[in-house]
């Protein structure tokens, strides 16, 4: 079984209860709202939200203003945000295999959508991500801080990342960071955020952490 598969079915069991416990954007940390929209107001152009799950970050930006269509693995997420969101897009596929042409896009959302790869699959998903991205179009990559290494998630296998090592990889990949936020929310494990662009010719190659 390879990751994805293994991804796929364990949220497909747990579909229901994600849903209901996490799938709202009233559930979740305002600060989480308030960093991905303020984001959000720096893009031009179509975005991504990839990773979308029950699909309401996708949702909320749309009503944000955002021209945006959301992509999960897991069928079950993707029939509940068409239910639930119509006036939204949301369609089935991978991070490791975007369905957009390259230089298409002018944004991608990426919260919490990378936790369950191993280190080769997160370069596999930043080079698809720059691949698909406009020059100096911007990411926001949610994950959980920390020494690299793999604990129980709820659902299945995550990994922890520092902002060093994640802001090492997107510059790999053909990023140049623009910032990073950290904090530890009351029994929550560390959080992290980092924005990016993609590369341009012009861009300075040093991070901004």
């Amino acid at each position: 079984m390879t990751s994805e598969e293994r991804v796929r079915r364990a949220y497909g069991v747990r579909a229901d209860e994600y849903i209901r416990l996490l799938g709202s954007v009233a559930a979740l940390s305002p600060l989480d709202a308030a960093r991905i929209h303020r984001w959000s107001l720096g893009v031009t152009g179509k975005i991504l939200d990839a990773g979308s799950g029950p699909g309401h970050w996708t949702a909320y930006l749309d009503g944000a203003g955002s021209d945006i269509e959301g992509l999960d693995l897991t069928p079950e997420f993707v029939a509940h945000a068409r239910s639930a969101y119509p006036h939204v897009s949301y369609r089935e596929g991978s991070v490791l295999a975007l369905p957009h042409a390259d230089a298409s896009l002018g944004g991608l959302l990426a919260w919490y959508s990378l936790i369950h790869l191993d280190p080769d699959e997160l370069s596999a998903a930043l080079t698809e991500f720059a691949r698909a991205l406009a020059p100096g179009g911007s990411l926001l990559i949610g994950f959980f801080d920390g020494a690299e290494e793999e604990f129980d998630h709820a659902v299945t296998t995550a990994r922890f990342w520092s902002v060093e090592t994640m802001a090492g990889a997107l510059e790999r990949a053909g990023f140049v960071v623009q910032d990073s936020e950290t904090r530890q929310d009351p029994g929550s494990r560390p959080h992290a955020s980092i924005a990016a662009r993609r590369a341009t010719p012009e861009s300075p190659r040093a991070s901004s952490l």
